[in-house]
């Protein structure tokens, strides 16, 4: 878990995993988590083999057991070779040799195997030996299940495992210098005039003997090589190695295909902090999060930091061979998790975030965009693709979670808002200028239903294809003067068959020409104002003290013959209509450039100042920065007839192409 806090007006952070700190104002200077991926721009380059620390260890252990054999026989004036009982076998007899109980037959040493025979004759035996009727028929069970095949080739897997194990391992050389110590016996015995030193002193010189001791330090000299694996595709095995219980890991990395793993720093040791999906480590399986990384190809790894090890690997491809010590923690078995599809509600980009534990595999995205959560393992750092990049994107990349992002963006609020009675200078007016500030921030009306306390981050979706007698809504939204309402009047007039709007509600009065329900729905202000309070009204309002209003109920009357309900609504309208069954689907109108515009509205007769032309953008941008995550589409009108025919296309693509919904509208 990555913890923040703040001191001092800097952002600090530790990641539980590896105990790592960071300053804000320098995001670029540390690396808690290393994708050890293999970019291709990356030359290839000789990587020098060092030994292991813990044959490091015992190379010293031997070199100062040397030293004091040394010094004892320094100290020594004659050399008692009559001492050595295996000296006397060699003198008495040189050719023959000295048993090496490490290499008994395996027959001579007693396994735990037994035959299946005697455990069938044990049965029966133990069968007739009873006199219950409930023992003998539970015994005849058993019998029945040895005599099965499945059981008899599991009881042979077993005696197999059992007799392998307890095959023993040849003996670690204890010496890298036998033939140089051979040389100093040789010397201390030269000048002997004992017959066993003679014959001793003989033995040694003899070149069988010296080929012996020749072979033996060249062994010694090198390292404990592994078993070369021969078995194709993935494998794991666990073993012995200078001590430790490790696990050999064998798996094959394409070059088109990320490693897919990220690595920490723990004091010396590299662990691996993070499994990414879709790279080859989370396909082979073989590869956990806490698995420390002793060697990849014979290249040491531990001691070395997270950016050495990424040079190393940068061009590592095919058989990758990883000496691990597995993880301590007892994990339960992976289950296949459900991909949770979330629809982003505001921008983000790794580059920008100093919390982001890996920026390599941090993604980037926008206001609108779906994002595909794979895995959520990680509560504060979930695993995503962008919808669209599966295909081109192997690699699973980082996005901030839920509860992570929200407890952050509260986090900065409060230091703004701590920040601003500091301006001012009178710290009892804080409560005043934290509403004030709001209103600017936002900029929204008093009667706006926007939650300005609300944290956007992330809303589920659901695909959604819409039936052919229930059409989904049409809301468009904008700015004054920026062609929504033309647009609609041109769907109306152009496909009368296909498009309708909602017959609204009013107090009015009705005119001789009205029909009521055709061209509105005449109500009391008693009607109006209860229905108003218990929400029947997407929005309302008052003109020259008449009530007007359109009704969810109008537009599903008119969803029920089959049209399309063509709305041009304000953003107050917005969560009343998404919180309805009706599945809007919304449209932002923006408006294009001031000189654009400013033609455009010159087409229409109109003569627009230029205060007005940037009070009609600035509308738009704050628009879509506290709505624009309700946004389904965009069109930017730069044309009337360009505008139009997009519009279009987008309400084609509902009855041919499902969209993403969200899937509390299908529950």
């Amino acid at each position: 878990m990555i913890t923040t806090s703040y001191m001092n007006g800097h952002m600090t952070e530790s990641d539980g995993r590896g105990g790592v700190e960071a300053n804000q104002e320098e995001p670029q200077q540390w690396h808690r988590e290393m994708a050890v991926d293999c970019p291709g721009d990356l030359g290839a380059r000789t990587l020098p083999v060092r030994r292991s620390a813990q044959l490091e260890r015992i190379r010293q252990h031997q070199e100062d057991l040397r030293r004091r054999k040394e010094e004892e026989g320094r100290n020594r004036q004659e050399l008692d070779l009559t001492a050595s009982i295996r000296l006397k076998k060699l003198s008495q007899n040189p050719k023959v040799g000295i048993d090496n109980p490490t290499f008994d037959p395996i027959e001579e040493r007693p396994g735990p195997s037994c035959k299946l025979e005697e455990l069938l004759m044990s049965l029966k035996q133990v069968q007739h030996c009873l006199s219950d009727g409930q023992s003998q028929e539970d015994v005849e069970l058993v019998l029945q299940l040895v005599q099965k095949t499945d059981f008899q080739k599991a009881f042979n897997i077993h005696n197999a495992v059992a007799q392998h194990m307890n095959r023993p391992s040849p003996p670690f050389p204890h010496t890298d210098r036998a033939q140089g110590l051979a040389h100093e016996v040789q010397s201390m015995v030269h000048n002997s005039q004992h017959k066993e030193g003679l014959e001793l002193n003989t033995l040694l010189s003899s070149p069988h003997v010296q080929a012996v001791l020749l072979a033996h330090d060249c062994v010694a000299e090198q390292e404990m090589q592994l078993e070369p694996l021969t078995l194709d595709g993935p494998y794991e095995a666990l073993t012995q190695w200078g001590g430790e219980t490790v696990k050999i890991v064998r798996m094959e990395k394409a070059r088109d295909i990320p490693l897919g793993a990220t690595v920490r720093n723990d004091m010396d040791s590299v662990v691996i902090s993070r499994i990414v999906k879709g790279g080859a480590a989370e396909r082979s399986g073989l590869l956990h999060e806490g698995d420390e990384v002793l060697e990849i190809n014979g290249v040491e790894i531990r001691g070395k930091d997270v950016n050495e090890v990424f040079d190393i690997l940068a061009e590592m491809h095919g058989t990758l061979t990883f000496i691990l010590i597995p993880s301590s923690q007892n994990k339960p078995p992976p289950i296949k998790e459900t991909v949770v599809h979330v629809k982003a509600h505001f921008d983000y980009d790794p580059s920008d975030d100093p919390y982001v534990p890996c920026r390599e595999l941090g993604l980037c995205f926008q206001k609108g965009d779906i994002l595909h959560i794979i895995s959520q393992d990680d509560p504060n750092w979930w695993q995503a693709y962008r919808d669209g990049d599966e295909d081109n994107q192997p690699l699973a990349g980082l996005v901030p979670g839920k509860s992570f992002q929200q407890q952050r963006e509260a986090m900065k609020q409060t230091i703004e808002e701590d920040k601003e009675p500091e301006k001012s200078g009178k710290l009892w007016c804080a409560k005043k200028n934290k509403k004030k500030r709001k209103k600017l921030l936002y900029n929204v009306k008093q009667n706006d239903d926007y939650d300005s306390e609300e944290i956007l981050t992330y809303e589920e979706m659901a695909l959604y294809h819409q039936p052919a007698n229930r059409k989904r809504p049409i809301a468009l939204i904008g700015p004054p003067n920026c062609g929504q309402n033309d647009l609609r009047q041109r769907l109306l007039s152009s496909q009368p068959d296909r498009f309708g709007g909602a017959v609204p509600h009013t107090t009015r009065n009705r005119r001789d020409v009205e029909v009521s329900g055709r061209d509105y729905h005449f109500v009391s202000r008693q009607a109006f104002d209860m229905d108003a309070t218990a929400g029947k009204f997407i929005e309302s309002g008052e003109f020259e003290k008449n009530l007007y209003g359109t009704s969810t109920d109008s537009v599903r009357q008119l969803i029920n013959t089959g049209k399309i309900c063509l709305l041009c609504l304000h953003t107050q309208s917005l969560k009343t209509l998404r919180s309805s069954d009706l599945k809007p689907y919304i449209i932002f109108i923006a408006p294009p450039s001031q000189e654009r515009l400013r033609a455009l509205l010159t087409k229409e007769s109109k003569n627009p100042k230029p205060e007005e032309l940037r009070d009609i953008i600035e509308k738009a941008r704050e628009m879509e920065q506290n709505f624009g995550h309700l946004f389904d589409a965009a069109i930017v009108n730069t044309d009337q007839d360009k505008a139009y025919q997009e519009l279009l296309r987008l309400i084609n693509k509902l009855d041919t192409e499902p969209q993403w919904v969200p899937s509390s509208w299908l529950r």
